[in-house]
């Protein structure tokens, strides 16, 4: 489906939070007959813009149950920053007629994030654009960068999401992590796979083959070559999801970026001191976002 922009939709109020004025818009910015409504929040004008970008799944605006992004919105508004975030097409059930007939691939999430750097491009109450992309979301911002003025990668892939998937999921069961790895063989080489074992059609189900061949044919490392803009790559050292390892790969690839290690950090931004409450941060909002990943953003974009 090619994707224009035919009209964007702006509801906008004020809330006044503890820590002073912040103003909020609704905006729902449309992609052909895709929707993407979001939120942007700031305290004043001339203020640095972030735009997030989301990662895999059908997560909407706030990070759905950990609410992770909405403590993002929440700190880094204290700090003098603007920040907008959407709901992703695949949380949004009015996009889901038209991601049926369709079909989604990877391009398509790229083409929705490029309408809305166009429309704050617009914006002149903000004085630079930066891109936050979070796990799949930093191959996404990297892909998208034309307009913006800094890239933040937070708990990207190094490496193309075939290894990936394969290594999440050997580390769960070795004969899954074998079939695994010759499914994305298969995939790879005549674009469909004929055969899943059920255990893993949630991931290689018919429908879902051509988003991964889409996904798969894309290196972050091989990407992350290509950006000219001042760069930030960031992991938490609890990250089960994204190892260390994939940020020093990225960094190793663009040695100009600047490298974070956030101590305490897992994959959405939590701050776990017990190893036993990592998993249980997914499905919980009670945790604290990182204050250290939102003081490495705040000194990069101010800098």
């Amino acid at each position: 489906m090619k994707q224009t922009l035919l009209f964007i939709s702006l509801i906008i109020y004020s809330t006044t939070s503890l820590f002073g004025q912040i103003k909020s818009e609704d905006i729902t910015i449309n992609n052909m007959a895709i929707q993407l409504p979001g939120t942007l929040s700031y305290s004043s004008v001339n203020e640095p813009l972030i735009i997030w970008v989301h990662g895999s799944g059908g997560v909407n605006r706030n990070g759905n149950t950990p609410n992770y992004i909405q403590q993002f919105r929440e700190k880094i508004n204290q700090k003098g920053i603007a920040f907008f975030s959407y709901d992703k097409r695949t949380s949004n059930p009015q996009n889901a007629k038209f991601i049926q007939e369709d079909g989604i691939y990877f391009s398509d999430f790229v083409s929705d994030l490029k309408e809305v750097i166009n429309h704050f491009k617009e914006d002149n109450r903000f004085s630079e654009i930066i891109l936050a992309g979070h796990s799949q979301g930093s191959l996404i911002a990297m892909l998208s960068l034309d307009n913006v003025d800094k890239y933040i990668s937070v708990a990207g892939a190094g490496e193309t999401i075939d290894k990936t998937l394969v290594r999440q999921i050997s580390a769960q069961s070795a004969e899954f992590g074998k079939l695994t790895a010759e499914y994305v063989k298969e995939l790879k080489e005549t674009g469909s796979i004929k055969e899943v074992d059920p255990n893993l059609m949630s991931l290689f189900a018919k429908q879902n083959q051509p988003f991964l061949a889409s996904w798969i044919a894309l290196n972050p490392i091989e990407e992350i070559t290509k950006v000219k803009i001042p760069t930030l790559i960031i992991n938490g050292d609890k990250d089960i999801q994204v190892p260390i390892v994939d940020a020093k790969a990225l960094k190793e690839a663009k040695p100009e970026a600047e490298l974070v290690i956030i101590k305490n950090m897992n994959h959405v931004l939590k701050n776990i001191e017990k190893d036993g409450d990592n998993l249980k941060s997914y499905m919980s909002a009670d945790y604290p976002i990182s204050e250290d990943l939102i003081n490495t953003i705040v000194a990069f974009i101010k800098k």
